[in-house]
């Protein structure tokens, strides 16, 4: 008589292993995650006249004016200024945590046979 089934030999020791890893993969993604949300990242614009923190939550948490950049009669320059700043903020930030996310799931490709998950 032939087999029963169509997978022979170590199928459900790789499964498990593969469920391992990935269960250590969220742990490591989440301890990452936590870390992240309590940095700040610092960036400026008009040559350091702004500068703005945002956290990893990406909140806005300072800014930080130089006194010559507040000029009532051009409100509008002050405004693109801080929008230009706190881009640059986030920019960095999204930056940095896509960067630390890809690395912790880097292996996982290779873990699955070359499969495009």
């Amino acid at each position: 008589m032939g087999k029963k089934g169509g997978f022979g030999g170590g199928i459900p020791g790789n499964m498990n292993n593969l469920m391992k890893q990935a269960q250590r993969m969220q742990r490591q993604m989440e301890e990452k995650q936590k870390e992240l949300e309590n940095k700040e990242w610092e960036a400026s614009a008009g040559g350091g006249a702004v500068t703005v923190k945002v956290s990893g939550k990406k909140e806005l948490t300072a800014v930080t004016l130089s006194p010559e950049v507040v000029d009532p009669d051009d409100i509008e320059m002050l405004q693109d200024l801080i929008i230009a700043a706190a881009n640059e903020a986030l920019k960095k930030m999204e930056e940095e945590q896509e960067g630390m996310m890809n690395s912790v799931a880097g292996g996982l490709g290779s873990t699955l046979g070359g499969f495009g998950f």
